[in-house]
């Protein structure tokens, strides 16, 4: 069955990457970082690579906003047509086909380059109307060397990346050592390349969509599940879609009010039925299947699902590693990877999937039955253990 969990994941596979946020969802999560520091973007140079202002909303946003933040430069490049390899046909917008430069060959096979730093039109204030473009020598792939020295001479990078390439483009980035602000998988959270940052501090996860929902403008025509795309907006919705910076905002650092273990077990209906937290077969810590039910008062260490990040506060506790991959230290580990005693229960009781001895996965026994346990982050409180 489709569902809009999969549609990411679809995405990826097809290199459908002509995904366009909206203007709301951008101004929410840019003013996050603003009410936390009113001055997080004077003086600076802000790169939108992956950017069609004919198209997104990230160009248009901070041109609108220009004066207001204080920006010394605007900058945003957009991928030729042809190079995105899509089913549909390409019609230049009138800003571009009325454009002098306007060149009928290179507008299919070049990307262009988009800037803002002056009043050019002498209105006396500095907005989209001063846009200046031109074409690029290349097609604006962000691996270019001419992107490259673009993202070398920007303060900040900001953008919705192609959902096929996030890994290389937030390696891109982090190369560099510049500030961010992009879209992704939540799922991405344990990739290898992306879990050490947010364990080390140098990543988080934004302010967020509204209730965890996504919806992006398409331009692409693909079938889609009920409920998945609406004809009448022409919205894709994704879910676990998040935003990852290394922009500070407030939320972040909420700490969470949270029940002790024996008040867990007592009144929160998640943990109705146990009489205790169920301990994992490999490794040294608790499953906790809920964030609202983290104990206050446990000392040691616990396993909680990846949307936990969109509530962790960098005083309140420390992420020690995840299961998904093994990125965790050998003192959490009972063996190393599923026991194959464990695997062999697991299917005996009827499990599925490519599990096999020594699968980082972690894993659990309840009521006797050995069952799988999805993606997990291990944290411990760092009020309880100083």
């Amino acid at each position: 069955m489709t569902t809009a969990n999969s549609n990411l994941t679809k995405a990826k596979n097809a290199k459908n990457d002509e995904f366009y946020t909206q203007y709301h969802d951008i101004e929410k999560e840019i003013t996050s970082y603003l009410d936390y520091d009113e001055n997080v973007f004077r003086d600076k140079t802000i790169l939108l690579p992956c950017d069609d202002p004919e198209w997104s909303n990230f160009t248009k946003y901070f041109a609108q906003n220009f004066e207001r933040f204080g920006l010394k430069k605007l900058i945003s490049t957009s991928y030729a047509h042809n190079s995105k390899q899509l089913e549909i046909g390409y019609t230049p917008s009138l800003f571009e086909s009325n454009n002098p430069q306007f060149d009928q060959q290179k507008t299919l096979v070049k990307g262009k380059i988009f800037t803002l730093c002056k009043d050019t039109t002498q209105d006396g204030r500095v907005d989209i109307n001063d846009l200046q473009w031109t074409y690029l020598e290349g097609d604006g792939d962000f691996r270019s060397e001419e992107v490259k020295a673009l993202r070398d001479q920007a303060d900040m990078i900001i953008t919705n990346p192609p959902f096929s390439l996030f890994r290389e483009f937030l390696n891109w980035i982090v190369a560099a050592n510049k500030q961010f602000v992009i879209i992704g998988s939540m799922n991405a959270i344990t990739y290898k390349e992306v879990f050490p940052l947010i364990k080390h501090n140098k990543m988080w996860l934004g302010n967020g969509f509204h209730a965890g929902n996504a919806y992006f403008a398409t331009t692409a025509e693909k079938e889609y599940a009920n409920g998945v795309y609406d004809s009448e907006t022409g919205l894709v919705k994704f879910r676990n879609c998040c935003w990852f910076t290394n922009f500070e905002h407030g939320r972040r650092h909420q700490s969470l009010q949270l029940m002790t273990m024996q008040e867990n077990l007592r009144f929160n209906k998640k943990m109705k039925g146990k009489e205790a937290y169920d301990k994992y077969d490999n490794y040294d810590a608790i499953e906790v299947s809920f964030t609202d039910a983290i104990p206050s008062d446990y000392k040691g260490v616990m396993g909680v699902p990846i949307s936990f990040l969109d509530k962790y506060c960098p005083e309140q506790f420390e992420i020690l590693g995840t299961s998904d991959n093994g990125l965790v230290d050998d003192f959490l580990k009972k063996t190393d990877g599923l026991a194959q005693k464990f695997v062999d229960d697991y299917y005996k009781s009827g499990g599925t999937g490519a599990y096999k001895e020594g699968n980082p996965t972690a894993g659990l026994y309840q009521n006797n039955v050995a069952k799988m346990i999805y993606k997990r982050i291990f944290i411990k409180h760092k009020d309880l253990t100083k």
